[in-house]
């Protein structure tokens, strides 16, 4: 089999790093027709910036939450909020409660700001009754402090479990 002679690839220092794309022939393999094409160099923009939902995925795998020492998660959507105690280790729930219970909403009526609060309450009720002491991780799901938060977390830091 013949071998086949590609031609040399000859750049300036300036054209490979510059700002202005400067072409270049490379040979292809299988077709004996040389193809001019652009060589583009592109950096990714904004590297130092993320999401604060792909930094707490990246924090859930380091913090487990164990029958003791459960994680603390919560999720507050646009109007409601939404708290667990959860087991990771043997993957249980051992505490649900949220500012749609009619428990938390109907006696006396309130509003989703005062829910929370009730919910933080029950969340330490629940807590006193399994016997845990302390939470592995508080979980805020990437959201950041709102009234409803800031009313949920100030329930549940009374019994000792957020250091405010």
């Amino acid at each position: 089999m013949a071998q086949l002679n590609a031609p040399a690839l000859h750049f300036k220092s300036s054209s490979v790093f510059g700002i202005n794309p400067k072409s270049f022939i490379y040979f292809q393999g299988q077709s004996r027709c040389l193809i001019k094409k652009p060589l583009v160099v592109e950096a990714r923009a904004n590297t130092r910036t993320e999401s604060p939902k792909i930094r707490n995925r990246r924090m859930q795998k380091k913090f487990n939450g164990t029958a003791r020492h459960p994680r603390l998660s919560v999720f507050c959507s646009d109007k409601q909020l939404y708290a667990m105690l959860v087991d990771d280790k043997n993957k249980k729930c051992l505490f649900y409660g949220s500012t749609l219970h009619k428990s938390f909403r109907e006696n006396p009526p309130c509003s989703t700001v005062e829910a929370a609060q009730r919910v933080g309450e029950a969340l330490v009720k629940a807590c006193t009754d399994l016997k845990i002491n302390e939470i592995s991780s508080y979980d805020r799901n990437g959201f950041g402090r709102g009234q409803r938060l800031d009313a949920f977390e100030i329930a549940i830091s009374s019994y000792g479990f957020l250091q405010r």
